[in-house]
């Protein structure tokens, strides 16, 4: 019996993807600020254009993931603003 384990790998790596961003917001937002989602955007077209022109299968859909996994992160980051306004995070002193 074979096993096809490219499911499994995808969700793998989905999984930890999305797990990256959710520290990197609460960096992006404690160190830059709301200003930090053009760099997300940024991310996100860029990930979505190797998506489109990469031949690996497996390649091409995390950098897919890495790109709508950035999108969403941009809202993400302005919703950060809103917790750390709230006292739930940190607000950097350092920041205005």
């Amino acid at each position: 019996m074979d096993f096809n384990f490219m499911g499994i790998l995808i969700g793998v790596s989905t999984f930890l993807i999305i797990g990256l961003f959710h520290p990197l917001v609460i960096k992006a937002e404690y160190y830059i600020g709301v200003k930090s989602w053009w760099l997300f955007l940024l991310l996100g077209v860029i990930s979505a254009l190797l998506s489109l022109f990469i031949s690996n299968l497996f390649l091409s859909i995390l950098f897919g993931v890495v790109a709508f996994s950035s999108f969403w992160s941009i809202g993400e980051v302005f919703e950060q603003r809103k917790r750390v306004q709230k006292g739930w995070f940190p607000k950097n002193p350092n920041r205005k």
